[in-house]
């Protein structure tokens, strides 16, 4: 949790921003002050981790607002500021849900500050329980998370068991698209640390005056823009698995960098003097070939051999026979759940025209053209005219892109269109459409 949002809901302005300006000296935490019941129920889409809230409002009472905010999240922490001293009322409070009690005394300021932060603590700890509870209700078993019964995978599968037993750093090399991620994944869920966290770096994504805020973090003010300390991935990822995909695409400053802190397990934030230590297992990604960008001076010679570890070398797609067949399959069934369609078949004629293909962007491109072809068949069966091996972007627009139920169907009848030559009476016979239809898009240009 980078920010904790913060609530501070008081019909005193004066008193309201005494509050924020307290809890405002935590850098991780942000605050944004109501004067009203209805100014604070009408902002919850901001979601709030936690509310303080005066008991005694103009528009409506504490007990109200505290009713319509355990509505709104039965887990939201609300701490009730009061200047009663009764009893009985902090009794009643409590018992409708509030967190906390706090009477406004020369104390208020102190005790609403420990309360916070223990309830910080303890939604920190109640979201890594039920982290870890989910990580182990879907446990990653590889034959299942990673489907193939070639040779080639039988052996990675080989491999991935013996990274599990270790903490070795591990490098994962492969053509885009042939699941490296999802076999560190694999590697971190079935560790001694599946139950710590699981941080992913793209380090082709991120640009490259960001990423070294991005990895080892910042501290406020430290540039133009760092109006909050920020924790980095190392930190995020403490106890846990750091995953660095493309890594091949680091600058060399930026290597150089990287190799200290894997070195002395330690860092300093951009901006900053404090030394962090850090607890990390590495697994590492690329498409490139390390060995030959060390020769070519592209890639540091001593951080490539810190990173080599325990190597793994997926194979691409177009050698692994019938897991071709086997990974279609899986994606459609994936595909019929997530849409609530009827279970969908493949013919025959389609798998041997599936098995034909060289697969350049691997498992990814796989994945797209089944479920595109998933999209265009008819009667549940995937026919070999269903597969289209060309424009993946058109097929990424498809299935990706937020379109109305009209335009998704423009852009399947479109493609029907230019599969039969603009043979309207072929397309209406195969989508069981009426030719006026047809006609209808074309006259007003949606097709």
């Amino acid at each position: 949790m980078n920010t904790y949002k913060i609530f501070v809901v008081d019909d005193d302005p004066i008193y309201a921003k005494v509050l924020s300006y307290h809890l405002s000296q935590n850098p991780d935490y942000e605050v944004d002050i109501y004067n009203s019941g209805k100014d604070c129920l009408r902002n919850l889409y901001r979601n709030p981790d936690l509310v303080a809230l005066d008991y005694s409002m103009p528009d409506y009472s504490g007990l109200e607002i505290l009713g319509k905010l355990k509505e709104y999240n039965s887990e939201l922490p609300v701490i009730v500021i009061s200047g009663q001293n009764d009893i009985n009322t902090a009794i009643h409070i409590l018992k409708s849900g509030a967190f906390d009690y706090i009477v406004k005394d020369n104390d208020a300021l102190n005790r609403l500050w420990n309360t916070v932060n223990h309830a910080k603590d303890q939604i920190k700890l109640k979201r890594e329980v039920e982290q870890l509870r989910a990580e182990v209700g879907k446990k990653y078993e590889f034959s299942k998370r990673i489907i193939g019964t070639s040779a080639e995978m039988k052996q990675i599968f080989n491999t991935i068991e013996k990274a599990t037993q270790t903490n070795i750093t591990v490098s994962i090399s492969g053509e885009t698209g042939t699941g490296k991620e999802v076999v560190a994944k694999a590697i971190h869920h079935n560790s001694t640390k599946a139950s710590k966290p699981f941080v992913v770096v793209n380090v082709s994504a991120i640009p490259e005056d960001l990423i070294e805020s991005e990895m080892f973090g910042h501290e406020k003010g430290s540039f133009t823009g760092a109006d909050r300390r920020r924790i980095g991935k190392f930190e995020q990822a403490d106890g846990g698995t750091l995953f660095l995909d493309e890594i091949g695409e680091m600058s060399l400053s930026m290597q150089a960098k990287l190799l200290r802190v894997i070195q002395e397990k330690e860092l300093s934030r951009v901006g900053g003097n404090e030394i962090v230590k850090v607890n990390v297992r590495i697994i590492i990604a690329t498409h490139r070939n390390l060995q030959e960008e060390v020769k070519s001076g592209r890639f540091r010679e001593d951080l490539y051999y810190r990173l080599l570890g325990l190597p793994i070398t997926l194979p691409p797609l177009r050698t692994r026979g019938t897991d071709i067949i086997l990974l279609a399959l899986h994606f459609i069934n994936e595909f019929c759940k997530q849409n609530q369609l009827k279970h969908i078949n493949i013919s025959k004629e389609a798998q041997s025209k599936l098995l034909s293909y060289h697969y350049p962007g691997n498992v990814r491109e796989l994945k797209a053209i089944v479920e595109l072809a998933a999209v265009l068949c008819m009667n549940y069966e995937i026919l070999a005219d269903d597969i289209t091996f060309h424009k993946l972007n058109e097929v990424n627009d498809m299935l990706y892109e937020e379109m109305s139920l009209d335009e998704y169907n423009a852009k399947i009848i479109s493609n029907y269109l230019k599969k039969y030559n603009n043979d309207i009476a072929e397309v209406a016979e195969r989508l069981k459409i009426g030719k006026s239809t047809i006609y209808r898009m074309k006259k007003i240009g949606i097709i």
